[in-house]
């Protein structure tokens, strides 16, 4: 009796399919067969019929039953992959399906799975991973937006504004930080759809009761839904803002210290651990290089590095930044993909240059992409002219790199969703790297 009542059948678009919850449960609570059982995977109570009727296509069904039964993706060459991803939404099953087509992400593993030309030569500025596996792109005053099937949504237009910096608050929402126009006010930042590019609201900066224009900068966020940016302003409102990300609402603002450049940072990233932003401006936007984390709670300055007043040649100059909780220090950057690592326990200004990433030295190309970094399960990333170096380990050895001449030198990387994305400068090519699933046998 026990497999009897384990037993369940469905009749999607005429056809009979028989199953069990236990496959079932695979799908998880968020599906639409989790909503049809109980916490134990029984039938809820108002379900007495013995079979359940769905009218969807029955082709697809049968792949997504398949993949709860197996773990495996197979797709038959008469059926889309728009369509069983179409169908997988309805199904709440895409979180199996991408899975299934892409292992979870490893540097060392990831492969080449497709490049994508984009829709402005030459022009493109940024690329941002989406927490599904999707991105956007942003050109001059555009920004164009894929979903994890990469298929493009209308793009994102901001009236000749030029893009700062993109973030994604979810699959479904992204932030967008630009320029304010001389004379006009309509610079700064606003919440638009992934899905359809319409404005959802904008983030405004009031100083003594007023609002004021800005130019919004680098975007950052953290799991209390709070969103900050780096404002420049027309009057004395320079520094780091806070907003809610879900109302809209400015509840805080960091002015700028006196000889310090929050308004024009490069960089903002969000430590869970401390409770502090990394704030970083960086050469050649500046001439010198600001580095350091702002305690909120109390409005200071909690750790702090400028290479103001220090000899520094040309190449220590830092390009990026990027705070590494787990071993108390910051790594740096340098054009020739050096990295350097500062303690955050110690305010001494020390920087510990390593070169062992370095595979040559050489003159920089006449427009060159400056190295970006990136923190990803354990692994550090860099870019350098058309590659992306992957670190591992204590010391932080170099274990491989992922390359793809086609298009010129990478002048942005983002990791997201499982996917790695680089931007090329030259053709504004961009690659989708991907982890390929471990074999099942």
């Amino acid at each position: 009796m026990g497999i009897q009542k384990d037993r369940v059948r469905f009749n999607v678009g005429g056809r009979v399919f028989e199953t069990t919850a236990t496959t079932l449960a695979n799908s998880g609570r968020n599906s639409l067969f989790g909503a049809m059982f109980n916490e134990n995977w029984d039938l809820q109570p108002n379900i007495t019929t013995t079979e359940h009727f769905i009218d969807r296509n029955p082709d697809c069904f049968s792949v997504l039953l398949d993949l709860l039964r197996t773990g495996e993706l197979y797709i038959p060459s008469n059926i889309p992959e728009k369509l069983l991803y179409r169908e997988a939404l309805f199904y709440g099953l895409l979180d199996h399906v991408r899975t299934a087509k892409w292992g979870p992400f490893d540097g060392n593993r990831l492969h080449l799975a497709r490049s994508i030309t984009g829709r402005a030569p030459g022009d493109g500025t940024a690329i941002r991973a989406g927490p599904d596996g999707g991105c956007c792109v942003a050109h001059g005053s555009m920004v164009h937006v894929y979903d994890w099937m990469l298929e493009e949504h209308p793009p994102i237009t901001l009236d000749y504004q030029r893009v700062n910096d993109a973030i994604w608050v979810d699959s479904e929402s992204i932030v967008i930080s630009a320029c304010e126009r001389l004379g006009r006010d309509d610079g700064g930042m606003g919440l638009f759809s992934s899905s359809t590019g319409e404005l959802r609201y904008k983030f405004h900066v009031s100083h003594e009761n007023l609002v004021k224009s800005y130019t919004g900068g680098a975007l950052s966020f953290n799991s209390d839904y709070k969103l900050f940016s780096s404002c420049k302003g027309r009057s004395n409102e320079y520094g780091v803002g806070v907003w809610d990300q879900v109302t809209g609402k400015q509840i805080d603002f960091f002015y700028e210290p006196q000889g310090w450049s929050l308004g024009d940072a490069d960089k903002l990233q969000w430590l869970n651990g401390t409770n502090c932003l990394l704030v970083a401006t960086l050469f050649p936007r500046k001439d010198n290089c600001y580095i350091s984390l702002l305690d909120f709670r109390d409005k200071s300055m909690a750790w702090s590095w400028s290479d103001i007043g220090a000899p520094i040649a040309d190449e220590r100059r830092v390009r990026d930044a990027i705070a590494m909780e787990e071993t108390n220090s910051i790594c740096v950057v340098n054009e020739y993909e050096d990295l350097g690592f500062m303690d955050l326990r110690s305010n001494n200004g020390i920087v510990r240059w390593s070169s062992r990433s370095r595979l040559m030295k050489g003159k920089m190309p006449d427009e060159p992409c400056y190295p970006k970094l990136a923190l990803h399960g354990g692994q550090l990333f860099s870019s350098m002219n058309d590659s992306v170096s992957v670190f591992c380990g204590p010391d932080w050895v170099l274990t491989s790199r992922l390359r793809n001449s086609h298009g010129g030198s990478i002048c942005d990387f983002s990791i997201g969703g499982d996917r790695l994305f680089a931007l090329h400068s030259d053709e504004n090519v961009f690659d989708i790297w991907e982890t390929r699933p471990l074999s099942i046998i």
